[in-house]
C-alpha cells in the first residue's frame, strides 16, 4: 500500500502513546522497604533442587524493562506495578526505559537476560502483537524467546474526527467513504503502528477506502488533527479524551468490544461492524527458560494487584482497563493477536523491512 509520509517532527511514540506522567509522578521511582516473608507459599510448594533457590525470590532488586520513554502509558502502569510489588516482595522493582527502535532493543534486552526472574519486560500490542507480523527479520520470536506472565492493561482506541468534517457517527463515516472513495485521509503514528493497523482493519471490515497519512509519532499526528489538516485518526481513549471533552474532536466510535466507561455515550464500532475490535495492550513477559514455578509466582502476584478494586479504578481513571490473565491465557491472547494483525498486514500489504 503506497502512502505519503508527513514529515512533521516529533518523537516516534507510535507503538503506544497514551496519557502519561514522568518518572517523578505518583508511580515514579520506588524506595525499598521490608517484608519479603510473603514468599513462604512458594517455599513450601517447591522442594526440588533447582526450584529450592526460587523459594527466596526475590532477594535482590528486580528490573522491569519498558520499551518506551518515561511518561507513556506502558511506563505509567509499569511504575504502578513496581510500587505495588514492593511491599509484597520486599525488594525494589526498578523500571528501566529502553525507548526507540519500535521496541526491538527492549525486547532484545529481555530475551538476552538470565532466566531467573530478576529481569521482567513489558511486551505490548506493538512489540509482540504487530511487529512479528510486519517485520520478517525481527531478532526475536515471541513463542521461542519469551514466557508470558500476564496481561496488564487494555488501552482502548477510539476513532476521532475533526468537527469540520461534519460526520457524527461510524455509520455516517462508512456511508460518506463509500460515496467518496479515496477522498478521506486518516493519520497514524507511523506504518505498522496500532493506529495504522486499527484503521486498516476498519477499512477491510467496513469495505471502504481511506488514504493513510503516516506521521512520525502520535504527537505530530494529533497536532494536525486538532488543526484540521487531517480529518480522521484512531488514537487511545486516554490521549484523545481531553480533546473530546473540550469539543475539539468528535468521537465516532470506540474500538473495544463494548462501550468504555470513560466515554459512555460513544458507541462501540462493533455495534455497526459486528465483531470489530482493535485495542492496544501491555503485558508482562520474561525470558523463555524462566522456571514455570517462578513464572506462576510472578503472575499470581501481579494478577492480585490488578484485581484490587482501587488499582483497577486508578487504571480506569487513566483511560485504560486492568486485564489480568494467567500465563497460558496471555500466551493464547498474543497468538490470537498475531493471527488477526497478520491477516490485516497481508490484506493491506504492510511490510516494514
Amino acid at each position: 500500500m503506497k502512502t505519503t509520509r508527513n514529515t512533521t517532527g516529533g518523537v516516534d511514540a507510535g507503538r503506544r502513546s497514551l496519557l502519561g506522567a514522568g518518572a517523578g509522578s505518583t508511580f515514579g521511582a520506588v524506595t525499598r522497604r521490608g517484608g519479603a516473608g510473603v514468599l513462604g507459599t512458594l517455599a513450601t510448594a517447591v522442594s526440588s533442587g533447582p526450584s529450592r533457590a526460587q523459594a527466596g525470590f526475590p532477594n535482590r532488586p528486580v528490573k522491569l524493562i519498558v520499551p518506551f520513554p518515561p511518561g507513556q502509558a506502558t511506563d505509567i502502569f509499569a511504575r504502578m506495578l513496581a510500587e505495588k510489588l514492593l511491599p509484597i516482595w520486599g525488594q525494589n522493582v526498578v523500571v528501566e526505559n529502553k525507548g526507540g527502535g519500535g521496541g526491538v532493543p527492549a525486547m532484545e534486552a529481555v530475551r538476552q537476560a538470565p532466566p531467573d526472574g530478576y529481569t521482567l519486560g513489558m511486551g505490548t500490542s506493538g512489540t509482540i502483537g504487530i511487529n512479528p507480523m510486519v517485520y520478517s527479520k525481527l531478532p526475536y520470536d515471541f513463542a521461542r524467546d519469551f514466557a508470558p506472565v500476564t496481561n496488564v492493561i487494555i488501552a482502548p482506541l477510539v476513532m476521532v474526527a475533526h468537527p469540520s468534517l461534519g460526520i457524527d457517527s461510524i455509520g455516517q463515516l462508512i456511508s460518506f467513504a463509500k460515496k467518496n472513495p479515496g477522498k478521506l485521509n486518516y493519520a497514524s503514528a507511523g506504518p505498522g503502528a496500532s493506529q495504522h493497523m486499527a484503521a486498516e482493519l476498519f477499512k477491510s471490515r467496513a469495505g471502504v477506502f481511506l488514504v493513510h497519512i503516516p506521521y512520525r509519532g502520535s504527537g505530530p499526528a494529533m497536532t494536525d488533527l486538532l488543526g484540521g489538516q487531517i480529518p480522521l485518526m484512531f488514537d487511545s481513549v486516554s490521549s484523545a479524551l481531553p480533546h473530546i471533552q473540550s469539543g475539539r474532536l468528535k468521537a465516532l466510535g470506540v474500538a473495544t468490544a463494548k462501550r468504555v466507561s470513560a466515554l459512555p455515550n460513544v458507541p462501540a464500532i462493533s455495534e455497526v461492524i459486528p465483531g470489530f475490535e482493535a485495542t492496544g495492550w501491555a503485558g508482562m513477559i520474561v525470558p523463555k527458560a524462566t522456571p514455570p514455578e517462578l513464572v506462576a509466582k510472578i503472575s499470581a502476584d501481579v494478577q492480585a494487584i490488578l484485581r484490587d478494586p482501587a488499582v483497577a479504578a486508578e487504571i480506569e481513571r487513566r483511560g485504560s482497563i486492568a486485564d489480568p490473565m494467567t500465563p497460558k491465557r496471555f500466551g493464547d491472547f498474543v497468538a490470537a493477536e498475531n493471527k488477526k494483525w497478520g491477516e490485516v498486514a497481508r490484506i493491506a500489504n504492510v511490510k516494514l523491512d
